[in-house]
């Protein structure tokens, strides 16, 4: 069985394929098994990524599959994630790399504490020169994961979902897949397997870099993004509730669909929507509410000045938030 088994989607990323799978081939954790997604792209990464596989000592341990057509990211790891066989699975884009020591340190330190996730950190590095920055998970005690833990994990949540091994049973024996949504899809798989794992390690060195670049995915405007994040978000509601989690964490769980869900899609809805409306803020202000009932009450919402302002300017000034939004995230470089 191999030791950790990676994924990457590759789509129409020719100019950065290279590098990413030279950081690859120079692990030095041994037993790996790396599977390529080939997503139908336009041009030719899958290619360019062969070639620097082809000859290499480790080029066994390379697989190089194919979607039945255009999937997306997300669903593109799931059809690979049915192909695994590693101990643990981790994920890779395509247009980033990652440091030599990233999965012989984490499989090891996993293997210490049995654990069902073990997380690095990463470095965001953007491809117009803008100095990088450190993007850290929370701290939590390594072991069996405490309520308080899990608490804090959730309340600080952020989704560096490829600075993550996981174990493949729990994938497997939770269910935990990338929702169809061509969005959010990385917070969902993240969040799953933070309400499910019973064990967790870490290594607090930053391996992985995540490149931001012009034109990705993430930085393409969408007017149907927000939506997309609204559905992703209520199906982690019912995730959370199917796995029985729900009510040991509501306070966390209804403040993270708060945060990411609900605020979030109505910044992606302003930005990426052409002209914008009072009246669709206010529809998924009532699509909050309807899922976390009087969510004003939330403590963490309480003890969190930012986003109760957020929230606040949203409800009772909307017309002022269609203006100030696109200033506010052009300024400080918010992804929505």
């Amino acid at each position: 069985m191999p030791k950790v088994s990676i994924i990457l989607p590759v789509y129409g990323v020719a100019q950065y394929i290279a590098k990413c799978t030279d950081s690859l081939l120079n692990q030095t954790l041994d037993d790996l098994e790396i599977f390529f997604v080939d997503d139908h792209g336009p041009d030719n990464s899958m290619e360019i990524a062969k070639q620097r596989v082809e000859g290499h000592p480790r080029a066994a341990e390379f697989h190089f599959i194919e979607t039945p057509q255009n999937m997306g990211a997300g669903m593109a790891r799931n059809f690979a994630i049915e192909q695994c066989t590693g101990e643990y699975i981790a994920f890779v884009d395509s247009d980033d790399w990652i440091e030599p020591t990233m999965f012989e340190d984490l499989y090891n330190r996993a293997k210490q504490f049995d654990a069902d996730i073990c997380y690095g950190q990463g470095i965001q590095d953007f491809s117009d020169g803008r100095p990088s920055n450190l993007l850290k998970n929370p701290d939590i005690a390594e072991g069996v994961i405490s309520h308080d833990d899990r608490a804090y994990f959730l309340s600080n949540y952020v989704s560096y979902f490829w600075t993550f091994i996981y174990k493949r049973s729990l994938i497997l024996d939770k269910n935990i897949r990338y929702p169809e949504e061509r969005c959010a899809d990385d917070s969902f798989f993240v969040a799953c397997a933070l309400f499910t794992a019973k064990t967790a390690a870490h290594v607090d060195k930053q391996y992985y870099h995540y490149l931001i670049r012009e034109n990705s995915v993430v930085t393409t405007k969408n007017p149907t993004k927000y939506l997309k994040r609204l559905t992703v978000f209520k199906k982690l509601l019912a995730y959370a509730k199917e796995q029985g989690v729900y009510d040991e964490f509501k306070q966390e769980i209804d403040f993270l669909y708060v945060k990411k869900g609900y605020l979030v899609s109505s910044f992606n809805y302003i930005v990426n929507v052409e002209q914008p409306t009072t009246a669709e803020l206010k529809r998924i202000q009532n699509e909050a509410e309807t899922l976390v009932p009087n969510y004003r009450n939330n403590n963490y919402l309480k003890k969190s000045r930012s986003t109760r302002c957020t929230d606040w300017l949203l409800r009772n000034l909307p017309q002022v938030a269609i203006w100030i939004v696109p200033v506010y995230v052009k300024k400080t470089g918010v992804l929505v």
